[in-house]
């Protein structure tokens, strides 16, 4: 949607010159918009203050928001039932409602590398990063993100003021109970992940940790989806009064997501239901400690 170049408060302004006895040819002239437009902001703003401009404003992108998340819902739940689904007339009905999605430009790999081996099956490798955020009244968290990074499930996100390396253990300690440890997990050179915490438990478990080549986060590609995902889905869209308020409501999008999100790399199904068809037993390559 185009932004307009001017503020709420400068239409305001300019309708209230008008009403006070300005000139169309004036107005048009003074701030260089067409009669057109002024008649536009006539119909929209006429006999609004600042602050009810604004409200309305607000009230537009909160339906413009809304409708967007139907819409995309409403395709997924197509897909998924087999229904064929009109490309063109979606980018039509879009663009008369201006629900078009920004899309994230992708970073690209100035020099070549080596690819990580390919995947067979759940549980052979995950990835694992930190986002951070704020609570409503400025104090920070973190969120440790993990991902398998063949079935596209996060088997966690823990949220808290501090992650340190033993957290970080206790984390994939639980997750080893539930569902089984990964052969390797793929992480950067952080503190939390090169501290001797983490390599010594890993070591312990029999997990390889692969790290990226330090300033290159595009090679952690599969933590750098999910994340630009969990942040524009889920921390950019709530307001987090307390931390136990940010753990709930991330936890309830973590479940949203491995349950009734379809993913295109995984053949527009959810990652669960991938899971699900492509399960083996990876406990064998987990072998617990004596």
């Amino acid at each position: 949607m185009k932004k307009s170049r001017f503020t709420e408060a400068q239409i305001v302004g300019v309708l209230q010159e008008w009403d006070k006895g300005a000139t169309l040819a004036d107005l048009v002239r003074r701030h260089g918009v067409t009669e057109q437009t002024l008649y536009r902001w006539k119909k929209k703003y006429g006999g609004l203050q600042v602050s009810e401009a604004k409200r309305l404003k607000a009230l537009e992108e909160e339906n413009r928001q809304l409708k967007r998340i139907v819409a995309d819902q409403a395709l997924n739940l197509q897909r998924r039932e087999g229904r064929r689904v009109n490309r063109k007339l979606v980018q039509r009905l879009y663009h008369e409602e201006g629900l078009a999605v920004r899309r994230r430009r992708r970073k690209r790999v100035a020099v070549p590398r080596t690819p990580l081996p390919g995947l067979t099956g759940a549980n052979e490798r995950w990835s694992m990063d930190f986002v951070s955020d704020a609570l409503s009244d400025g104090r920070r968290f973190r969120a440790l993100t993990i991902i398998d990074d063949f079935t596209r499930e996060s088997p966690a996100i823990e949220v808290d003021t501090s992650l340190p390396g033993d957290c970080v253990v206790r984390v994939l300690e639980s997750l080893a109970d539930t569902r089984g440890l990964p052969k390797a997990i793929v992480c950067d050179n952080g503190p939390e992940f090169r501290g001797e915490v983490l390599d010594q438990w890993a070591d312990r478990r029999g997990v390889a940790l692969q790290f990226i080549q330090p300033g290159e986060p595009i090679q952690n590609a599969f933590a750098e989806s999910f994340n630009g995902r969990f942040r524009d889905e889920c921390l950019n869209e709530n307001w987090f009064v307390t931390l136990l308020d940010a753990r709930r409501t991330i936890e309830a999008w973590r479940v949203d997501y491995n349950v009734a999100r379809p993913h295109s790399g995984i053949a527009d199904r959810t990652p669960e239901e991938f899971a699900k068809a492509h399960l083996i037993t990876a406990t064998s390559t987990n072998p617990q400690p004596d």
